[in-house]
């Protein structure tokens, strides 16, 4: 996938518009544990196979990790402005993680765009619904959705 390039007139057009899927992402156990270390989340389900591995059958995800990677691979599929000085991530208005990210396991992500408002004269709120899919699995890892802020 790429980048959807929009210019800010055009922008209104894109509502409702699948932004697309991004390629597959291996999560796996080094980054699990860097992000515990950058988050201080050392919990065991995360960190520590053996006892990880009864419940889980592995360890897992950090959910807010998960969440972390849309800020990147992400990048693969969101929607841009044509002559945005800066992009931010503006927040969430909802959040749900519905399953475990099981070390080693394959994501990927898809974004709808749900809505797109103009706060300010040159800066769009776009509002997108981003869910996180692991392969194999029917049950996404998360459903979220995002707001982003383009400034021109």
């Amino acid at each position: 996938m790429a980048l959807t390039i929009v210019k800010p007139e055009n922008i209104a057009e894109y509502i409702g518009k699948d932004l697309g899927t991004t390629e597959w992402f291996t999560v796996d156990q080094d980054r699990i544990n860097k992000f515990a270390e950058a988050t201080e989340d050392h919990q065991f389900i995360h960190v520590d196979p053996e006892k990880a591995t009864p419940i889980f059958g592995s360890t897992i995800a950090h959910g807010f990790l998960s969440l972390a990677l849309t800020a990147g691979i992400g990048q693969d599929i969101a929607l841009v402005v044509e002559g945005a000085k800066m992009g931010l991530n503006y927040g969430l208005d909802k959040v749900r993680f519905l399953s475990p990210v099981p070390v080693n396991s394959r994501i990927r992500m898809n974004s709808v765009v749900m809505d797109i408002t103009e706060k300010n004269p040159g800066q769009f709120l776009v509002k997108s619904a981003v869910t996180m899919e692991i392969e194999g699995l029917e049950k996404p890892a998360f459903i979220a959705e995002t707001l982003s802020m383009w400034v021109l």
